[in-house]
């Protein structure tokens, strides 16, 4: 990836602005051994890769650095996996022994910015700092110069939790970005520095995020990104959508660099943001799956309303007369057009998800397709259209990716208890531990010790608490073994 903050080999890593946060890169595409990293390098990279790992090991440890407690003297403690470390070698073994692979990713983008320094043409590897190409002003700078003045604030307007004041934003923004390694960094700077926690992935292609916090923070938050000449020309301020909530939606601030800000599993290289289905207003929309929903018979009219989310978002919330593929990631979705072509051929596709950001990738790949007539999407996804159609066609709620799990715009409930069938759309976390299935039980069930996901991992849940089987055991249950990887719908 391109960069123009590449230090020289011998500058000390300590030193770099760079950060990198404790995010979960599972779904990155990068190889894990290091013979298999260096082997995608020449030679004159491969020499660069013990100080690239020991750079990338030190960016780590550094963004886990905080504020020391007032009554210790110490200046440097570090916050980690929920725990704090006030020993550098304990915050340096527990970032060997737990977070290997999360650095190794990182190396490897270190690496790939030497790479693409190297093979730069020479005009912009220049040492000459007096007089750098236009695009490259703003990551040349410290973090520091980017980040807002808040002295004016008094800190517990900032960060105010859990009194009913809060925020979050969830927005998105593709556009070229020469250095995501900068970026992240300040993004990191400016959701500590305003109270805010979240999960923010970026990318050479872009920015996606969801931040929570006070509304004086979240509103500084947007005034600051929409200052910043990154991204002038590409955000507004309805690209923001805001719902109820606070700091203490999320667990902790996690920022990261990826290849893609929405993981499909596909290189924004082979399937760009740039080719996307035509953008249509919430208000588009709404008439046209009011056309849609008059036809008498829908399944051999020429439109198919198409929701890209995973299955347990569909579950308890849609459009009506939609089609909700049962997959359980995005990642899924390309082999899930593939395994269902047919059912595209020849019509007009309209496509939603949250947000918008599913669909602007989504729909780029079915078009690449070239079966359908026409690819349309929702802009500003589900969150737009409820803002402006709160009793639309959508119906039940709309999940969100926090500890809220679900908003509500209108009285409809379209999901069921699991157990006894009874409406409900509650979503809680299975009872049994390892298990991270999402569980529809209603509160009479609940109260009867319905509280795992499937009779499978209700099993096991009790026989962990009685002591006969082992701690641990792999995310399996009734719920993962009955459900195809990637469908296969019914063509008419």
């Amino acid at each position: 990836m391109p960069s123009s903050t590449l230090p020289d080999e011998e500058a000390s890593p300590e030193t770099c602005v760079l950060k990198f946060s404790d995010l979960d890169f599972k779904e990155s595409n990068l190889t894990s051994p290091s013979n298999s990293l260096k082997a995608e390098f020449d030679g004159n990279i491969k020499k660069k890769y013990s100080f690239a790992k020991k750079k990338a090991f030190a960016l780590f440890v550094k963004t886990k650095q905080v504020p020391s407690p007032s009554y210790e003297f110490k200046e440097k403690w570090w916050r980690c996996c929920q725990q704090l470390f006030a020993d550098q070698t304990n915050i340096h073994r527990h970032v060997a022994t737990q977070h290997a692979e999360e650095v190794h990713q990182q190396t490897a983008s270190v690496l790939k910015q030497l790479a693409a320094a190297l093979s730069a043409p020479q005009s912009l590897r220049s040492t000459d700092n007096k007089n750098p190409p236009e695009h490259c002003l703003i990551p040349r700078q410290e973090v520091s110069a980017w980040l807002p003045d808040v002295s004016c604030f008094n800190p517990d307007e900032l960060s105010s939790q859990g009194d009913g004041e809060g925020e979050v934003l969830l927005y998105y923004c593709y556009c070229d970005l020469e250095d995501p390694h900068w970026l992240c960094a300040w993004q990191t700077a400016l959701c500590q520095q305003l109270h805010l926690t979240g999960k923010i992935r970026i990318a050479t292609e872009g920015i996606n995020g969801t931040v929570g916090g006070s509304k004086v923070a979240t509103r500084l938050y947007v005034e600051v990104m929409l200052s910043c000449p990154l991204f002038k020309d590409h955000l507004c301020e309805d690209d923001f959508k805001s719902s109820k909530g606070g700091a203490e939606c999320f667990p902790e601030l996690r920022v990261g660099v990826f290849e893609e800000i929405v993981p499909m599993g596909i290189s924004p290289s082979q399937v760009s943001y740039k080719n996307p289905g035509i953008h249509l207003s919430p208000g588009e929309f709404h008439k046209e799956i009011e056309k849609l929903l008059s036809q008498t018979n829908q399944e051999q009219g020429d439109t198919i309303l198409l929701d890209c989310r995973n299955f347990y978002e569909s579950k308890i919330g849609r459009f009506q007369g939609c089609l909700a593929p049962d997959i359980r990631k995005f990642s899924y979705f390309p082999s899930y057009v593939d395994k269902n072509l047919d059912i595209f051929r020849q019509k007009r596709v309209l496509m939603y998800c949250t947000g918008g950001i599913r669909c602007e990738r989504g729909s780029a790949y079915l078009r690449a397709k070239g079966v359908c007539k026409e690819v349309f999407q929702l802009k500003g996804g589900i969150h737009k259209y409820l803002e402006e159609f709160p009793d639309g066609f959508y119906k039940g709620k709309l999940f969100v990716f926090d500890e809220r799990f679900a908003l509500a715009y209108n009285s409809s409930v379209v999901s069921e208890c699991s157990y006894c069938g009874a409406p409900w759309d509650q979503y809680k976390l299975c009872s049994t531990p390892q298990c991270r299935q999402l569980v529809l039980t209603c509160s009479a069930c609940q109260g009867q010790g319905f509280t795992a996901c499937c009779v499978t991992c209700q099993d096991k849940g009790g026989k962990q608490a009685s002591g006969h089987t082992q701690h641990s055991f792999k995310e399996e249950c009734e719920c993962t073994a009955r459900r195809p990887r990637i469908p296969q719908e019914q063509h008419a």
